[in-house]
C-alpha cells in the first residue's frame, strides 16, 4: 500500500469519526419545554460553560476545516502565491485571514445591529470567496 493511500485512509477514518461526533451532538441535545429540538439548551446540565448545540457545531466546524486543510496540505502541497496584498500566502494563511475577518464581520454586524445574524453568514461566505480567490 502506498503512503498516499495510507494517508487518505487515515484521514477518511478521522472524517468518519468527525461525522460521528456531529451525530452524537444532535443525539445529546436536550428537548425544549415544548418537546421540540432545544437549540439553545445547554448540552451539559449545570456545566461550567453553557455549551449549546450551535456553539459546539461552530468549534466542530473549525476543527473540521483544520483537518481538511491538513489533509490538503499533505496530499496536494502548494507553493505560496502572491495576491493583491503583495504578500506570499498559502491555503492555511488564507483560511486564517478568512476566520479572523469573519469574526470581525460578525462583531460589527452585532455591534451596529445591521440585521438578523444569519445574514452575516452570507457576508462571511462572500468575504471567504474573495480572500481565497484574490489574496
Amino acid at each position: 500500500m502506498t503512503s498516499t493511500r495510507k494517508l487518505d485512509l487515515t484521514f477518511l477514518g478521522v472524517a468518519v469519526l468527525w461525522l460521528a461526533i456531529v451525530a452524537w451532538l444532535f443525539i445529546v441535545t436536550p428537548e425544549n419545554r415544548d418537546g421540540g429540538f432545544g437549540w439553545t439548551q445547554p448540552l451539559i446540565a449545570q456545566g461550567w460553560m453553557a455549551w449549546t448545540l450551535p456553539t459546539a457545531l461552530f468549534f466542530h466546524f473549525i476543527a473540521g476545516l483544520l483537518l481538511l486543510f491538513s489533509w490538503l496540505g499533505l496530499r496536494f502541497p502548494e507553493t505560496p502565491r502572491r495576491g493583491i496584498l503583495g504578500i506570499d500566502t498559502t491555503r492555511g494563511d488564507r483560511l486564517f485571514m478568512t476566520l479572523l475577518g469573519s469574526a470581525f464581520i460578525n462583531l460589527i454586524w452585532l455591534g451596529f445591529g445591521i440585521g438578523p445574524q444569519p445574514w452575516a453568514l452570507l457576508a462571511c461566505l462572500v468575504y471567504a470567496a474573495t480572500v481565497f480567490r484574490w489574496v
